[in-house]
Protein backbone atom coordinates (compact mmCIF):
# COMPACT_ATOMS: atom_id res chain seq x y z
CA UNK A 1 0.00 0.00 0.00
CA UNK A 2 0.95 3.48 -0.79
CA UNK A 3 1.06 6.49 1.50
CA UNK A 4 1.15 10.16 -0.63
CA UNK A 5 2.78 12.39 1.58
CA UNK A 6 3.00 16.17 0.03
CA UNK A 7 3.39 14.16 -3.73
CA UNK A 8 6.13 11.63 -2.62
CA UNK A 9 4.32 7.92 -2.42
CA UNK A 10 5.98 5.90 0.39
CA UNK A 11 5.44 1.97 0.46
CA UNK A 12 3.45 1.69 4.18
CA UNK A 13 5.38 -0.95 5.35
CA UNK A 14 7.50 -2.02 8.71
CA UNK A 15 11.44 -2.67 8.63
CA UNK A 16 10.61 -6.98 8.60
CA UNK A 17 8.40 -5.74 5.45
CA UNK A 18 11.44 -3.51 4.20
CA UNK A 19 14.12 -6.56 3.87
CA UNK A 20 11.03 -9.43 2.87
CA UNK A 21 10.66 -6.61 0.03
CA UNK A 22 14.42 -6.50 -0.29
CA UNK A 23 15.21 -10.19 -0.52
CA UNK A 24 12.52 -11.01 -3.02
CA UNK A 25 14.12 -7.45 -5.58
CA UNK A 26 17.08 -9.28 -5.07
CA UNK A 27 15.91 -12.49 -6.50
CA UNK A 28 14.34 -10.90 -9.26
CA UNK A 29 14.96 -9.89 -12.97
CA UNK A 30 16.58 -6.14 -13.86
CA UNK A 31 18.18 -2.98 -11.69
CA UNK A 32 15.35 -2.46 -8.78
CA UNK A 33 15.99 0.86 -7.07
CA UNK A 34 15.50 1.82 -3.18
CA UNK A 35 14.91 5.35 -2.30
CA UNK A 36 14.57 6.69 1.45
CA UNK A 37 13.34 10.11 1.38
CA UNK A 38 13.64 11.78 4.39
CA UNK A 39 11.70 15.81 4.79
CA UNK A 40 14.77 17.26 3.23
CA UNK A 41 14.10 15.06 -0.07
CA UNK A 42 10.38 15.18 -0.40
CA UNK A 43 10.26 18.81 -0.34
CA UNK A 44 13.21 18.81 -2.72
CA UNK A 45 11.11 16.74 -4.81
CA UNK A 46 8.41 19.17 -4.76
CA UNK A 47 10.39 21.90 -6.47
CA UNK A 48 12.45 18.83 -8.85
CA UNK A 49 9.90 17.04 -11.25
CA UNK A 50 13.15 14.94 -12.08
CA UNK A 51 13.60 14.08 -8.78
CA UNK A 52 10.15 13.56 -7.68
CA UNK A 53 10.16 11.26 -10.67
CA UNK A 54 13.18 9.06 -9.89
CA UNK A 55 11.96 8.77 -6.53
CA UNK A 56 8.19 7.70 -7.11
CA UNK A 57 9.50 5.12 -9.87
CA UNK A 58 11.47 3.14 -7.73
CA UNK A 59 10.37 -0.43 -6.57
CA UNK A 60 10.28 0.70 -2.67
CA UNK A 61 10.33 3.88 -0.98
CA UNK A 62 10.86 3.89 2.59
CA UNK A 63 10.15 6.74 5.12
CA UNK A 64 13.84 7.52 6.43
CA UNK A 65 13.03 9.92 9.50
CA UNK A 66 10.46 10.63 12.11
CA UNK A 67 9.52 13.57 10.09
CA UNK A 68 7.78 12.00 7.47
CA UNK A 69 6.17 9.75 10.08
CA UNK A 70 4.49 13.08 11.75
CA UNK A 71 3.70 14.04 8.26
CA UNK A 72 2.01 11.54 7.20
CA UNK A 73 -0.02 11.21 10.47
CA UNK A 74 -0.71 14.65 10.54
CA UNK A 75 -2.48 14.34 6.87
CA UNK A 76 -4.32 11.52 8.58
CA UNK A 77 -2.92 8.17 6.35
CA UNK A 78 -0.47 7.11 9.00
CA UNK A 79 2.54 4.85 7.90
CA UNK A 80 3.55 1.50 9.81
CA UNK A 81 7.26 2.84 11.17
CA UNK A 82 10.18 4.68 10.43
CA UNK A 83 13.11 2.90 8.39
CA UNK A 84 15.50 3.95 8.32
CA UNK A 85 17.88 3.40 5.20
CA UNK A 86 21.01 2.86 6.97
CA UNK A 87 19.61 0.68 9.14
CA UNK A 88 18.10 -1.10 6.18
CA UNK A 89 21.00 -1.94 4.26
CA UNK A 90 22.79 -3.90 7.69
CA UNK A 91 19.46 -5.74 8.04
CA UNK A 92 19.95 -6.81 4.51
CA UNK A 93 23.59 -7.47 4.64
CA UNK A 94 22.43 -10.09 7.60
CA UNK A 95 19.85 -11.92 5.48
CA UNK A 96 22.60 -11.78 2.25
CA UNK A 97 25.26 -13.13 4.40
CA UNK A 98 23.61 -16.58 4.90
CA UNK A 99 23.39 -16.84 1.03
CA UNK A 100 26.42 -15.26 0.06
CA UNK A 101 25.13 -12.81 -1.77
CA UNK A 102 27.37 -9.70 -2.77
CA UNK A 103 27.25 -6.21 -2.43
CA UNK A 104 29.58 -2.82 -3.83
CA UNK A 105 29.86 0.24 -2.00
CA UNK A 106 30.03 3.45 -4.42
CA UNK A 107 30.37 6.88 -2.85
CA UNK A 108 31.99 9.05 -0.12
CA UNK A 109 35.53 10.67 -0.02
CA UNK A 110 38.32 8.18 -1.17
CA UNK A 111 39.07 5.57 1.11
CA UNK A 112 35.92 5.42 3.01
CA UNK A 113 33.65 2.79 1.03
CA UNK A 114 37.11 0.56 1.54
CA UNK A 115 36.86 1.09 4.85
CA UNK A 116 32.97 0.10 5.29
CA UNK A 117 33.56 -2.84 3.21
CA UNK A 118 36.25 -3.88 5.18
CA UNK A 119 33.78 -3.69 8.67
CA UNK A 120 30.81 -4.53 7.18
CA UNK A 121 32.77 -7.69 5.95
CA UNK A 122 33.94 -8.39 9.10
CA UNK A 123 30.51 -8.38 11.33
CA UNK A 124 28.16 -10.30 8.61
CA UNK A 125 30.53 -13.53 7.56
CA UNK A 126 29.45 -14.84 4.51
CA UNK A 127 28.58 -11.11 2.69
CA UNK A 128 30.52 -10.61 -0.43
CA UNK A 129 32.00 -7.22 -1.00
CA UNK A 130 31.98 -7.12 -4.99
CA UNK A 131 33.88 -4.00 -4.76
CA UNK A 132 33.96 -0.53 -4.53
CA UNK A 133 34.33 3.06 -5.28
CA UNK A 134 34.84 6.30 -4.20
CA UNK A 135 31.67 9.19 -5.36
CA UNK A 136 34.46 11.74 -7.09
CA UNK A 137 33.93 10.91 -10.63
CA UNK A 138 33.14 12.62 -13.84
CA UNK A 139 32.40 9.90 -16.06
CA UNK A 140 29.24 7.75 -15.38
CA UNK A 141 30.70 4.88 -18.06
CA UNK A 142 33.57 3.65 -16.23
CA UNK A 143 32.02 3.96 -13.09
CA UNK A 144 29.31 1.49 -14.54
CA UNK A 145 31.76 -0.64 -16.25
CA UNK A 146 34.01 -1.09 -13.23
CA UNK A 147 30.26 -1.77 -11.49
CA UNK A 148 28.81 -4.68 -14.27
CA UNK A 149 32.44 -6.50 -14.10
CA UNK A 150 31.76 -6.46 -10.64
CA UNK A 151 28.54 -7.96 -10.90
CA UNK A 152 27.09 -7.24 -7.83
CA UNK A 153 23.57 -8.58 -5.83
CA UNK A 154 23.04 -5.06 -4.01
CA UNK A 155 24.65 -1.40 -5.50
CA UNK A 156 24.68 1.17 -2.52
CA UNK A 157 24.38 4.16 -4.26
CA UNK A 158 26.06 6.86 -1.21
CA UNK A 159 26.45 10.36 -3.67
CA UNK A 160 23.92 12.07 -1.39
CA UNK A 161 20.02 13.56 -2.76
CA UNK A 162 19.40 14.09 -5.40
CA UNK A 163 22.18 13.21 -7.25
CA UNK A 164 21.58 9.33 -6.45
CA UNK A 165 18.31 8.99 -6.81
CA UNK A 166 18.48 11.12 -10.79
CA UNK A 167 22.29 8.63 -11.05
CA UNK A 168 20.47 5.73 -10.44
CA UNK A 169 17.10 6.06 -12.62
CA UNK A 170 19.64 7.28 -15.67
CA UNK A 171 21.75 4.40 -15.42
CA UNK A 172 19.61 1.24 -13.69
CA UNK A 173 19.06 0.22 -17.42
CA UNK A 174 22.84 -0.40 -18.21
CA UNK A 175 23.80 -1.87 -14.90
CA UNK A 176 24.18 -5.48 -14.14
CA UNK A 177 23.37 -5.37 -10.93
CA UNK A 178 19.55 -6.76 -9.20
CA UNK A 179 18.79 -4.09 -6.58
CA UNK A 180 19.96 -0.19 -5.86
CA UNK A 181 19.17 1.51 -3.07
CA UNK A 182 20.32 5.20 -2.74
CA UNK A 183 21.74 5.57 1.10
CA UNK A 184 23.44 9.27 1.39
CA UNK A 185 26.10 9.15 4.23
CA UNK A 186 25.86 5.67 4.74
CA UNK A 187 29.43 4.53 4.26
CA UNK A 188 30.55 7.21 6.55
CA UNK A 189 28.59 5.08 9.19
CA UNK A 190 30.01 1.97 8.35
CA UNK A 191 33.48 2.97 8.10
CA UNK A 192 33.04 4.54 11.50
CA UNK A 193 34.16 8.15 10.24
CA UNK A 194 30.80 9.44 10.99
CA UNK A 195 28.91 8.34 14.42
CA UNK A 196 25.51 7.26 14.94
CA UNK A 197 23.24 8.87 18.11
CA UNK A 198 23.59 5.90 20.84
CA UNK A 199 20.44 3.45 20.49
CA UNK A 200 18.98 5.41 23.52
CA UNK A 201 18.52 8.82 21.28
CA UNK A 202 16.96 6.76 18.16
CA UNK A 203 14.13 4.65 20.34
CA UNK A 204 13.11 8.64 21.34
CA UNK A 205 13.34 9.76 17.72
CA UNK A 206 16.18 12.29 19.23
CA UNK A 207 18.78 11.20 16.21
CA UNK A 208 18.30 14.74 14.11
CA UNK A 209 19.07 16.64 17.53
CA UNK A 210 22.02 14.13 18.29
CA UNK A 211 23.54 14.95 14.62
CA UNK A 212 22.69 18.55 14.64
CA UNK A 213 25.13 18.86 18.38
CA UNK A 214 27.65 17.05 16.71
CA UNK A 215 27.37 19.06 13.20
CA UNK A 216 26.15 22.53 13.96
CA UNK A 217 26.93 23.37 10.27
CA UNK A 218 23.18 20.92 9.74
CA UNK A 219 21.56 23.70 11.03
CA UNK A 220 20.20 25.17 7.37
CA UNK A 221 19.26 21.76 6.96
CA UNK A 222 18.12 20.82 9.90
CA UNK A 223 15.38 24.10 9.61
CA UNK A 224 13.79 22.46 6.80
CA UNK A 225 11.64 20.17 8.85
CA UNK A 226 9.84 22.79 10.41
CA UNK A 227 8.70 24.32 7.40
CA UNK A 228 7.86 20.39 6.23
CA UNK A 229 5.83 20.07 9.01
CA UNK A 230 3.79 23.69 8.26
CA UNK A 231 3.29 22.71 4.78
CA UNK A 232 1.92 19.18 5.83
CA UNK A 233 -0.44 21.15 8.20
CA UNK A 234 -1.43 23.44 5.32
CA UNK A 235 -2.15 20.85 3.16
CA UNK A 236 -4.17 19.06 5.58
CA UNK A 237 -6.41 22.20 6.78
CA UNK A 238 -7.14 23.09 3.03
CA UNK A 239 -7.01 20.35 1.12
CA UNK A 240 -9.76 19.20 -0.81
Amino acid sequence: MKIDVLGVSFDNVTMDDAVRLGMELLDSPGADTVVTPNPEIVMACRKDPELMSAVNSASLVLPDGIGVIYGAKILGTPLSEKVPGADWAERMFCEMAKFGKSVYFLGAKPGVAEAAAENMSKKYPGLVIAGTHDGYFNDDGSVAEAINDASPDLLLVCLGSPKQEKWMSANKGGLNVRLMAGLGGSLDVYAGTVQRAPESWRRLNLEWLYRLMKQPSRLGRMLKLPWFLIVVVWKRIFRK
